[in-house]
Formats: structure tokens, sequence, C-alpha cells
């Protein structure tokens, strides 16, 4: 498409690798001995692995998907580092959006929990990848109760919740 816009990032272009992996049922924390019946997995470990490693059994068949990615607020956490260069995010993002959607049935939807750091930035990421005609909306809750925002100019007091259909129609 001639007048194609988009959103360019150092390393956009240069694809990420992953070898094929397997998961191991860790029965010590699994809760399938209380459910035998359940369809549901709670999975530890690198999320991007574990998608690449769900793949092949799943691609074309989750109805709902919710993730709360790292907002990328400039913090370091105990679990996970949540400073990145802007263009580390974006690759990061990128490449697991791009699994998600291949694992959504046509019926699917995705919501995708962030905060006024990288919803726009996200939301230009999942159009290019969805299409801007399944975008549902943003949905906006209140993460905060009364005070306790010591902004100087803004309040910032609430969250985005992206959602796309794989396909709206």
């Amino acid at each position: 498409m001639a007048n194609k816009l988009e959103l360019t990032w150092y390393g956009k272009d240069e694809p990420i690798r992953i070898e094929p992996r397997l998961l191991i049922e860790n029965t010590a924390l699994s809760n399938t001995v209380a459910d035998t019946d359940t369809e549901n997995m709670l999975i530890h470990g690198d999320n991007l692995l574990a998608l690449k490693a769900l793949e092949t059994q799943f691609a074309g068949q989750v109805k709902c998907i919710y993730i709360d990615p790292p907002y990328n607020t400039g913090n370091a956490f105990d679990k996970y580092d949540d400073n990145m260069e802007h263009s580390i995010w974006l690759n990061l993002m990128d490449c697991r959006f791009r699994y998600l959607h291949s694992m959504l049935r046509k019926d699917g939807f995705l919501f995708v929990n962030l905060d006024e750091q990288e919803h726009a930035y996200a939301k230009v990421i999942l159009d290019g990848i969805f299409g801007r005609q399944n975008f549902i909306g943003d949905i906006i809750w209140q993460k905060r109760k009364g005070g306790g925002n010591d902004s100087r100019f803004l309040a910032l007091d609430h969250d985005y919740i992206l959602v796309y259909a794989k396909d709206a129609s």
C-alpha cells in the first residue's frame, strides 16, 4: 500500500527467533488434581517462550486473552525491569502481540491493560496487526480512589484496557 501509515523503531525489522519449547507440567503447582476437567493453565516462566510452546497446540483456538504487560514506567521491580529503552519495549510487545493474534479464534478477543506511558504506541502496533476495523474500544478504569496522586499537572488515576477482536465483523 503506497500511503500506508506505520510506527517505526530501531530493530523493528529484525526478526526475533525463538526455538520451539515444550511445556512440562509441575504437578506440585498444578490444579488438575482438584479439577481434572479443567481446560485452564497457569504457566510460570517467560511469556514469550510459553507463547511459542502453546502456538502449535492452540493457534486459532483461544476465545479470550487478557494481558497486563509491563507499563514501561521507568521503575525496576523485584520480578522484572520496567525501565526499558522504548525501542526494546516496542519490539517485545510487537512480537508478543503477533503471537497472541495467531492464538485467537476468528471470534476471539484480546484485552491489553496499560497506562498512559505506552497506551498510544500499543494501539498503533495493535492496529497494524489486527487492523483498525477490529479495534473495539478502550475500557478506562479508575485505579485509585480519592487522593494520593501527587502529580504536578494532571491527576493520572486511571488505566486503559485496549480491546480488539480478531474479526469484528
